[in-house]
């Protein structure tokens, strides 16, 4: 899999027949070709050390050096990195069928610097307390990022169709400043949540069926102007609402609405305690199609929507833990018991970005870079997010599709050099050959394959990946030394 390269950026570490490296930079739009190269090379080495400093990916000074020129070079934004892995991400869902979830989520990176203010701020948090009991304030430096993935309904990540990376420079007192002013009157453009849209925006566009994509989000994302621009936009939304807003005619509210409409089924669930125990919970179901009204100061702008809102309660909840509660709304029609069900499964796995947001900060250790400014990270961030992308895919897989060909996730020499270093197990030996590797990579990295075990997840997924790359690495250099 790996050769030798000559001349100044001698090394191991090239793929024989990795083409994944071809899908996801062969479109790459740099301004300079020299990027392109340069570019392949750091994704190269950053998935050869997943988890690594870059120092330790590149080993050598030179290429270190040419690693963080590339990362501050003024001619590379996150955008440019992240064009190849678009348009394969178009392909991917072009390829697909059914219905695509884009799940939507903020998350934030925080780092530790002597001048925080080359980086920026996410938020304030309470520290320790003063002479006079207050508790000190202080700025946690740090990115936030709002990604866009999509994700088919059998949970399978098919890549990245927006991002956005920001930091901010001061704080406001924002419950002071709700007493002055209605935030319902400011415009969605000059709110930070404004990144909802751009990213419903930039994703619809890159996408060429909108219609077949639902954008998952939190309570966060309970936006009327998301609802307007989705509308407009001609694709689907899924929401989480946090907001009871005015319903019908204006006298009523959407959960009074809500409290009148009878339970249109029963659904049955399996939930696990803090403990790990599984317990069976019935949840009552009731949906309804309800015409609903901007806020207030903004019915001039837009207008209303008929949207189906969707309540899920937990029927005769235990005195250990709190009912489960789920508030969906959304612009689907859901006409039956079973169509409810299915948006309540649709909504479950918008945990899924957060799995991957999980592999950027566990796996590929995102927030344990030393580089000094906001512009370098977010180009890092940005490569790891393909890394973060790939060992994600490489988890899910098999899990939805195992009867794919294994080549498309593995090497004929990965699979090789696998089947000379882990004996198969009563848990795979009869399974498809997708399955089998995947477990194989898996026990790599620390996974048990006893009978009863779940299925491997991330964390021994991207050890096992970390651990056949260095066992491949000494293999071949083996080799052509002869």
């Amino acid at each position: 899999m790996l050769k030798r390269k000559r001349g100044k950026d001698s090394r191991v570490g090239k793929s024989e027949d990795q083409k994944w490296f071809e899908e996801e930079i062969g479109q790459n739009k740099f301004r300079d070709e020299r990027l392109t190269k340069r570019f392949r090379l750091v994704l190269e080495r950053l998935w050869s050390y997943v988890g690594q400093s870059i120092p330790m990916a590149f080993q050598d000074w030179s290429n270190t050096k040419a690693a963080y020129r590339f990362f501050s070079n003024a001619k590379v934004s996150e955008q440019e990195i992240l064009s190849g892995h678009y348009e394969a991400t178009q392909k991917r869902f072009e390829a697909s069928r059914g219905p695509i979830l884009v799940l939507q989520d903020t998350t934030e990176f925080s780092y530790k610097r002597e001048h925080p203010e080359w980086i920026g701020a996410t938020r304030e948090v309470a520290g320790r307390k003063d002479q006079m009991g207050k508790n000190i304030k202080y700025t946690v430096c740090g990115i936030l990022m709002h990604s866009s993935l999509l994700v088919t309904t059998q949970g399978v990540p098919l890549g990245l169709a927006a991002i956005k990376f920001w930091t901010r420079k001061k704080f406001k007192g924002t419950r002071a400043l709700k007493c002055k002013i209605n935030p319902t009157r400011i415009p969605i453009e000059e709110k930070e949540s404004y990144r909802w849209l751009e990213n419903l925006r930039q994703s619809t566009a890159l996408l060429s069926d909108p219609q077949r994509c639902v954008h998952v989000g939190d309570r966060e994302s309970d936006i009327y102007e998301l609802f307007c621009l989705a509308q407009e936009l001609q694709t689907n939304f899924l929401v989480r609402t946090c907001v009871d807003r005015l319903a019908t005619d204006g006298k009523h509210t959407i959960s009074q609405e809500m409290e009148e409409v009878r339970v249109n089924g029963i659904h049955r669930i399996t939930v696990r305690d803090s403990k790990g125990k599984e317990h069976r919970a019935v949840l009552e179901l009731r949906y309804h199609r309800i015409k609903v009204l901007p806020p207030i100061g903004k019915q001039r702008r837009y207008p209303p929507l008929h949207l189906t809102v969707i309540h899920a309660f937990e029927r005769d909840a235990p005195a250990s833990r709190e009912p489960i509660e789920w508030k969906l709304i959304t612009n689907l029609s859901v006409t039956s018991r079973k169509q409810a069900i299915e948006k309540l499964d649709w909504y479950a796995l918008r945990w899924k970005i957060e799995v991957f947001h999980k592999v950027l900060k566990s796996g590929c250790k995102a927030e344990e870079s030393k580089l000094r400014t906001a512009e370098r990270l977010v180009n890092l961030i940005s490569i790891f997010c393909v890394v973060s992308w790939r060992i994600f895919w490489m988890t899910m897989l098999h899990r939805a599709a195992p009867d794919i060909s294994a080549e498309i996730a593995l090497t004929p020499s990965e699979m090789q050099r696998l089947d000379q270093l882990v004996k198969d197990k009563p848990k795979n030996v009869n399974a498809n050959p997708l399955t089998r590797y995947i477990i194989k990579l898996a026990q790599l990295g620390g996974y048990l394959a006893r009978t009863g075990d779940p299925p491997p997840g991330n964390t021994v997924i991207w050890r096992g990946l970390r651990k056949l790359i260095d066992i491949q690495i000494g293999f071949e250099l083996a080799h052509n030394c002869g």
